[in-house]
């Protein structure tokens, strides 16, 4: 027997701000909150193949990069367009040094918390 990823937490300002940058990228819905702490996920709730992600507040400010980030990959348009969409809802493009060949995207969410947008395109769950 193994475990399973069954949630991501964040520590962030303004859970509310985020919920809404990650349900807008990910097509989630927030399915609870908690304390201040905000659920969201896939419409069919905890459990099924996506893991769940909670925001969680936090006054303690980012220091430097990640060491835990999320890479997403378009369902349903190419990786240009899923740039064009994800910027449109605030996300920031970043510069961690890389050189500009990658297939990928190194993105922020509107706290800087980095994330990378993938080239291929994943069936939609």
């Amino acid at each position: 027997m193994a475990c399973r990823i069954s949630e991501l937490v964040l520590d962030c300002h303004d859970p509310e701000a985020l919920a809404r940058f990650w349900c807008e990228v990910l097509d989630f819905v927030v399915l609870d909150r908690y304390e201040g702490d905000i659920e969201i996920g896939p419409r069919e709730g905890f459990g099924g193949p996506q893991p769940t992600i909670i925001l969680s507040r936090s006054d303690e400010p980012k220091n430097g990069k990640l060491r835990l980030h999320i890479d997403v990959n378009p369902t349903d348009r190419d990786q240009d367009a899923e740039l064009e969409r994800l910027l449109a809802a605030g996300a920031e493009i970043v510069d961690v040094g890389q050189t500009g060949e990658e297939p990928w995207h190194i993105l922020a969410d509107p706290e800087g918390n980095e994330f990378c947008l993938l080239k291929a395109r994943l069936a939609a769950l």
